[in-house]
């Protein structure tokens, strides 16, 4: 009886319309958490999405999710955004946003507001109370519907949100100027329609601002989504790839319908429409937009390519290996997309303030207009102000604040190269003071090559080579593809080994099908692995010569009795050009740099010293890894708590890379290390890291900012408001002007550049 699979939750991005202000979102939330069969869920109002997490075996369909968010009031669909072609369409002129609407509003307020211009020269003229009122009516209850309708839908769920405000406030408005309109002779200069048209425009306004902003801040998806071509030119399986110039039999298919291992023809100046390797051809590949790499790269038969690259000069053939979502391409787009609709922890504040935050302002404008009315017994002015009350309140600014930074920040961020997956990621990365780099692959180029092998007994070289090369088979480890690099080039088939095994941390093993050591298990590993052995000191003193030079040592191992050494492997690996660079970046930003290696600790001193590295672990186990980030997290009693970043690309890297506050992979290396790390350097270059701090820094500064000026907004105008020094008509305008302020303030994000 075969074992059942295991139920994987299922996860579900869908799209949220209708939603204004941070109260839409809890509101949004909260039904969503009211779903028995849901896990989690987070709604960005930025994105205009909810993440939607079901329970394993929940019998909970994506259908009950939708069905709930829209008894709450807004439409819910099901978003088909991640690895395909999902640009949203340009949004129609006569949209519930769109400019259409506001200059409608504009062009029938007008004659309502331009007559108060004339006020301080001395002109007291308006318009006869019906024509007010026939130019007003229709800018209240037909522009203006959609808060009538979002505003009763919340009321009917017993939460509050800006519509509720617009509606409560403009209503109240309309309503003083009907009642003046019909008990007083001389109400046509005290009607106050203008108050009511012009929030509704200016709200109007600013909500077409907003959309408008929160496309820009979403340009990199949308430009990440443009580097798919439609087709691919796919060759027929019978043609021999050896003339580039006859290859025009060729079929144009979706990109849905290319297979691994088909060959691809991509012509000169076309986007490369799958990942894989360039079996043909020769020509410079423009990587920009996916790793930052400003210059092009030359490739070569045997070079991968990703998709969605500009193929330069000439024709090349690519074997495909990865296509739709299982591509590059697809996967930065969706550790973006990820990046841009979670929440940061912050916004748990903001979220916490908005779901008391209507109520409250309702309270206070009641007890405005009482207080008001008590006061200067005036029933107009009493409400008048109440309602300049309930429109600056408008929490769009509040809302907008946090979502907005962040869609900035990761959007500029990936077009260069640094893709921040975790948006937490931004609130650590500021107060970073120490940076620990793996060596291997990080602060070195991660292709060694085999430089000495030193026998321990009578056998031939080539026997230990092929012997040692045939562990590694299969191997995507930078050593092993050495050891195989090293038989190529002497022309020595590799022995082929049976049960194979990597030993995390240690090194592989396996047995010989045949030569020498035939039936024995041997195992290739690290010298550190090995000090508990009896012949320790011998092997370390053997290869102490080695590591003097700065080189990675492993060992040949018999494991069975009596266990003992075969060989001895030294490899060279070459530094990264940028790696000094990077360290004296970061030494600028006052960040103590640390590095981890499991070389020799001279051996890796050597290194450092090069570089101007502050300190060094060598001879570690990488299950050790994650130890010296918490000790470098709490390093002496009574001292504050360091927060490290962990720099690194291999599986090993991988716990360290949770462990530490802030985990940054290099691309160049596994995918493994990618997914445990909340960013990751397209370019495999040191430098990137002190540029993601950067940056990181930028939008937290920027999400602080806004927040600032959104609170501040909010707790200097309800006073002034309920003091009467701002008209409903200039409340409405300040409401617009602080979420234009915010969003573009976000905005200044997409100006940066990196500077190491």
């Amino acid at each position: 009886m075969s074992n059942p699979k295991p139920i994987i939750p299922a996860f579900y991005t869908l799209d949220i319309g209708g939603m204004t202000c941070s109260s839409c979102v809890g509101r949004v939330e909260k039904a969503l958490d009211k779903i028995p069969g849901v896990e989690g869920a987070t709604v960005n109002l930025a994105t205009e999405q909810a993440r939607v997490r079901l329970k394993s075996g929940s019998l909970t369909t994506v259908e009950d999710v939708i069905a709930a968010i829209e008894k709450t009031g807004y439409q819910a669909t099901l978003s088909h955004s991640k690895g395909a072609h999902s640009e949203k369409p340009p949004q129609s002129f006569w949209a519930a946003d769109g400019l259409g609407r506001v200059i409608l509003s504009f062009a029938l307020s007008a004659p309502l507001f331009l007559p108060m211009l004339l006020m301080p020269f001395g002109i007291h003229w308006s318009l006869p109370p019906l024509w007010q009122l026939a130019l007003a009516t229709p800018v209240q209850f037909i522009l203006g519907w959609r808060f009538y309708r979002a505003g009763f839908k919340s009321l009917m769920a017993g939460v509050g949100n800006m519509d509720l405000l617009v509606a409560l406030g403009t209503s109240s408005a309309y309503g003083l100027s009907l009642y003046l309109m019909q008990t007083s002779t001389h109400a046509q200069h005290e009607l106050y329609f203008e108050g009511a048209a012009v929030i509704i425009c200016m709200v109007l306004l600013g909500k077409w601002l907003e959309a408008r902003a929160k496309r820009q801040t979403s340009e990199a998806i949308r430009a990440l989504q443009k580097l798919w071509p439609e087709h691919a030119k796919v060759l027929k399986s019978a043609i021999a790839i050896n003339d580039i110039t006859a290859l025009d039999d060729y079929r144009e298919l979706p990109l849905d319908q290319v297979l691994p291992k088909d060959h691809v023809l991509v012509l000169p100046g076309e986007r490369i429409p799958v990942d894989g390797i360039i079996l043909m051809g020769n020509s410079h590949i423009d990587e920009s937009l996916l790793t930052g790499e400003s210059a092009p790269i030359k490739k070569e038969p045997g070079s991968t390519v990703i998709g969605g690259a500009l193929n330069g000069e000439a024709a090349i053939i690519v074997q495909a290996q990865a296509i739709g979502v299982e591509s590059v391409l697809s996967k930065i787009i969706n550790l973006v997309e990820e990046a841009q609709t979670q929440k940061a922890p912050i916004q748990k504040l903001v979220d916490q303030v908005s779901a008391i935050f209507v109520p409250t302002v309702i309270l206070i404008a009641i007890i405005t207009g009482i207080a008001n009315w008590l006061y200067l017994d005036s029933a107009a002015i009493a409400i008048l102000r109440a309602v300049s009350v309930l429109v600056i309140a408008c929490p769009c600014a509040l809302g907008l604040a946090t979502p907005a930074a962040i869609m900035a920040g990761t959007g500029v961020a990936a077009r260069f190269g640094i893709l921040i997956k975790d948006p937490q990621v931004l609130e650590q990365a500021h107060r970073l003071d120490v940076v620990a780099f793996d060596k291997t692959g990080t602060l070195t180029i991660g292709h060694p090559r085999l430089l000495t092998l030193a026998p321990f007994m009578n056998s031939p070289d080539s026997e230990i080579l092929a012997t040692a090369a045939g562990l590694q088979l299969g191997s995507e480890h930078p050593l092993a593809k050495a050891l195989l690099g090293a038989t190529m080039e002497r022309s020595i088939p590799p022995i082929a080994s049976s049960e194979s095994k990597a030993l995390p941390g240690i090194g592989i093993e396996g047995t010989p099908n045949s030569g020498q050591w035939v039936g024995k298990r041997l195992c290739l590993q690290s010298i550190a692995s090995l000090d508990q052995h009896p012949e320790y000191q011998s092997i370390l003193a053997k290869a102490q010569t080695s590591f003097d030079l700065g080189q990675t040592v492993s060992v040949l191992m018999n494991t069975e009795l009596p266990i003992s050494p075969i060989a001895l492997f030294a490899f060279g690996d070459e530094l990264k050009p940028n790696a000094k660079g990077a360290i004296a970046a970061l030494h600028k930003l006052h960040i103590r740099t640390v590095m981890l290696s499991g070389d020799n600790t001279s051996a890796a001193m050597r290194v450092a010293d090069a570089i101007g590295i502050d300190e060094v672990f060598g001879q570690i186990m990488p299950g050790n890894k994650a130890e010296i980030i918490s000790q470098l997290q709490m390093r002496h009693a009574g001292e504050k708590r360091h927060w490290v970043a962990m720099i690194g690309d291999g599986i090993n890297d991988a716990p360290a890379l949770a462990s530490a506050d802030v985990g940054m992979a290099m691309a160049t290396g596994t995918d493994v290390a990618m997914q445990a790390a909340g960013i990751t350097l397209m370019r495999g270059d040191p430098s990137l890291v002190a540029d993601a701090i950067d940056i990181s820094k930028r939008t937290w500064n920027k999400i602080r900012q806004n927040l600032f000026w959104a609170f501040i907004f909010n707790a200097t105008g309800i006073p002034l408001a309920a003091l009467g020094y701002l008209s409903p008509m200039l409340a409405g305008s300040a409401m617009a002007l602080s979420s234009f302020c915010v969003l573009s303030n976000a905005l200044l994000l997409k100006r940066w550049q990196p500077v190491h």
